[in-house]
């Protein structure tokens, strides 16, 4: 067996339309076609590809479900997302990952998922964070 590239995460909210509307804004994801479910949700697309899908739940999520610590994806274009950031007013924390040439960007959705995106180290030449 050989494993391919990370296909979606699943992620159960009872704040879809703010968590749909961040991951629009704060990561440029688009909504999309999602199949007919008897259940509420969204997909959103990322290079056309449906990554994060949302189910709608009436309450968030308690601690006997299942946790996610965090995803991640690679990315390009680290200034301005930076700006972006900023710009949103959202906390973030920039971490240089040693012996990998990667710096990550973590940030948090409104429902408190960590998510990183991992940027080339040459990205950060001259950048002021």
């Amino acid at each position: 067996m050989e494993l391919g590239q990370l296909d979606h995460i699943n992620l159960r909210t009872s704040n879809l339309e703010e968590l749909t509307a961040w991951y629009e804004r704060v990561l440029g994801m688009k909504s999309g076609a999602r199949p007919k479910f008897k259940f509420s949700g969204a997909w959103l697309y990322c290079n056309g590809k449906p990554s994060v899908h949302l189910v709608g739940v009436d309450d968030q999520p308690n601690g006997t479900d299942p946790k996610l610590e965090h995803f991640a994806f690679s990315a390009k274009g680290l200034p301005e997302f930076i700006d972006l950031l900023k710009s949103e007013g959202e906390k973030y924390q920039i971490r240089e990952i040693p012996d990998f040439s990667i710096v990550q960007v973590n940030i948090w959705d409104p429902d408190g998922n960590h998510i990183h995106l991992d940027f080339s180290l040459l990205e950060t030449e001259g950048l002021t964070v």
